[in-house]
């Protein structure tokens, strides 16, 4: 598996939401708009990129060069005001938008662990239950045992179990029992050991719904989106259309994947979501909002998964030193990544409408550009 300091950038059909935890060694990075507009002048797909970023602990975040204006047509970026603070939106091709709604592939992990974070806090359940404990029956086979295997493990992705995305490629519809058996055919990988698996998340909505009597979508609605009022984020089940507006969404070979079965993923990755809204999530899960302080410190916690993960969040430090938390998410069509400073109050998300960067170094570069202290 990738250390933390090297970008993970697997196929697609390999990883439906594929984890990225990299570091650049490279020099400072140009100014976040170059870098935007970088992110998709190569590769053969009709690309644009977005991005919107928060800061309000003073400093000043604006790109080198840009002038301020009110509004930001394509290939612009513009300063305005938002709920959270000041924040830059910098933008790249055509037909992208920064009120779009797109898939968010694998950033759903970091709600479903919340979720059961909050159930942990609320003694409704334990991380050191076992699988088998809350969904009896469900892990066997192939040498894979659900009485051996903990909440805990299935959030920091040390469970072993195999990914169910690496025979269905992430295309194609299933329930959440038949990911599990796609994968318990499968032998696991070493337990205790880092691996990141779509599986683990499956389980864990499932286990959402054997706590709670309530699916993980409803569970987050009451609990994440009505409390913080994100209003352009969803769990659209086998809805395969996105909610308006939203621009178009092309696959590695271009052609066009904008309706969508979100079953490919499930409670590893069906969420549809908004830049402004992931802004807001992060910040305030990171500021404490949602979990207690020691639970918080539990998702921070990189111990279990040596450093590679925390709950539904991986930290990268950059050559400046300064370390971010967040998720990224790869999905058919969409590839976005959030990163936020520990406390929340800096905090970027951007996406692309296809499945993956066309060079997957330009990401710990703008990570990089955004977070590090600019020089004159």
């Amino acid at each position: 598996m990738p250390t933390p300091r090297t970008l993970l950038a697997l196929p697609l059909s390999l990883a439906l939401l594929g984890l990225s935890t990299a570091v650049s060694q490279a020099h400072p990075a140009p100014d976040t708009k170059a870098l935007v507009r970088l992110l998709v002048t190569r590769g053969r797909t009709p690309a644009a990129a977005a991005l919107l970023a928060h800061d309000s602990t003073g400093v000043d975040t604006t790109p080198t060069g840009t002038d301020h204006p009110r509004t930001a047509p394509d290939d612009a970026t513009a300063t305005t005001d938002y709920a959270l603070g000041t924040t830059q939106y910098a933008q790249a091709g055509t037909g992208i938008s920064r009120a779009d709604h797109f898939r968010a592939g694998s950033i759903t992990k970091t709600f479903i662990a919340t979720v059961v974070l909050q159930l942990a806090a609320e003694h409704r359940l334990s991380l050191s239950d076992t699988v088998e404990q809350h969904l009896p029956g469900l892990v066997h086979g192939a040498g894979n045992d659900g009485r051996a295997l903990t909440l805990r493990s299935l959030l920091t992705h040390t469970s072993g179990l195999y990914d169910f995305t690496a025979v269905t490629g992430g295309t194609v519809p299933v329930t959440p029992t038949q990911a599990v058996r796609i994968a318990v055919t499968h032998p696991p990988a070493d337990r205790g050991r880092f691996s990141y698996s779509n599986t683990n998340y499956v389980l864990l909505g499932l286990v959402i719904r054997q706590v709670t009597g309530n699916s993980y979508a409803t569970e987050a609605e009451r609990r994440i989106l009505a409390p913080l009022r994100l209003t352009g984020t969803s769990f659209p089940g086998s809805r395969t259309t996105l909610p308006s507006p939203h621009g178009r969404a092309y696959a590695a070979d271009g052609s066009d994947v904008t309706d969508l079965d979100p079953r490919v993923a499930g409670a590893a990755g069906e969420l549809v979501t908004t830049l402004a809204d992931l802004d807001r999530f992060y910040s305030a899960l990171l500021g404490g909002q949602l979990l207690p302080p020691r639970w918080l410190r539990e998702m921070l916690d990189t111990r279990t998964a040596h450093g590679s993960y925390g709950m539904g969040l991986f930290p990268v430090k950059l050559p400046c030193g300064t370390t971010v938390w967040g998720h990224n998410g790869r999905i058919s069509g969409s590839y976005v990544r959030t990163a936020a400073t520990v406390d929340g109050r800096h905090v970027l998300t951007f996406r692309v409408n296809t499945s993956g960067i066309a060079d997957p170094g330009l990401e710990p570069a703008l990570l990089a550009a955004e977070f590090c202290p600019r020089t004159s």
